[in-house]
């Protein structure tokens, strides 16, 4: 199982999250593409930093709201989203090309990723824009695998991936390391009480995922989760600290004592 972490969300003077702290320990830079966060600027040095420390890159597309940060659904048509989303993944790959390094994966952010697990529809623009998107660099010389995209695992897993499988589109399952789930594999809504796990309790949860496959509900009941990827988050030192335990866990899961 690989660790993913949203990063690159920057913007100008405006500093978001500790990049350079949590790049050692994951798997994954998901990285912002300018349209809820990030700058050219920001997009390469968070490029670089995934270079020397050997971190897949994925593509982080939004709806195009750097006011609100992505963080607002928008009535979008399916024309739409493939266009905006064809935008940021060309802008992703090409940065990443002038490094020297192929994009391998496309992860929405926000609003754009709750929609695209609530709604059919939205979901089917994301696959289709992925799943269309060419896979060579001609200027660069590069010849990329085709993207894959990254979803939350929950109980229409199966559901999904027979759509990915009709677009001939390959999924990364991904779980959350701090977030309470409810007994369909839904996260637990942040307003609701318990939702954020503290430290103890993500440990847990991860060791149990890890050992078991397996998350603990709200309600008690023990929920199968295919899963590739885990979410973790580096936006303080909190958020560090918690990185660096679940990687110690996850490469030691014999021997924690989580």
């Amino acid at each position: 199982m690989l660790l993913n972490c949203d990063l690159g969300e920057s913007y100008g003077s405006w500093t978001m999250g500790q990049d350079a702290n949590a790049m050692p320990y994951i798997d994954q830079a998901n990285i912002a593409c300018g349209f809820h966060a990030g700058d050219p600027l920001v997009m390469q040095q968070t490029l670089a930093l995934a270079k020397q420390h050997n971190v897949m890159v994925g593509a982080h597309p939004a709806y195009p709201d750097l006011v609100g940060f992505g963080r607002r659904s928008m009535n979008c048509s399916a024309q739409e989203i493939v266009a905006f989303m064809h935008y940021q993944i060309a802008a992703m790959e090409g940065m990443a090309a002038c490094q020297g390094l192929a994009l391998s994966y496309v992860k929405p952010h926000g609003a754009l990723y709750n929609d695209m697990m609530a709604k059919a529809p939205i979901r089917q623009a994301i696959m289709q824009a992925v799943s269309s998107y060419p896979t060579r660099m001609a200027a660069s010389g590069l010849t990329n695998s085709p993207l894959k995209l990254m979803l939350q695992a929950n109980a229409h897993a199966q559901e999904h991936l027979k759509q990915a499988q009709e677009l001939r589109l390959e999924l990364y399952f991904e779980a959350f390391a701090d977030r309470c789930y409810e007994d369909d594999g839904s996260l637990m809504a942040r307003s609701k009480s318990g939702a954020v796990l503290n430290h103890d309790a993500m440990l847990k949860q991860v060791q149990q995922l890890t050992q078991q496959g397996t998350i603990t509900s709200a309600s008690g009941n023990a929920l199968h989760l295919k899963v590739d990827s885990l979410c973790v988050h580096g936006d303080n030192d909190a958020g560090i600290a918690a990185i660096q335990s679940i990687r110690q866990l996850m490469n030691n899961p014999s021997t924690s004592k989580a």
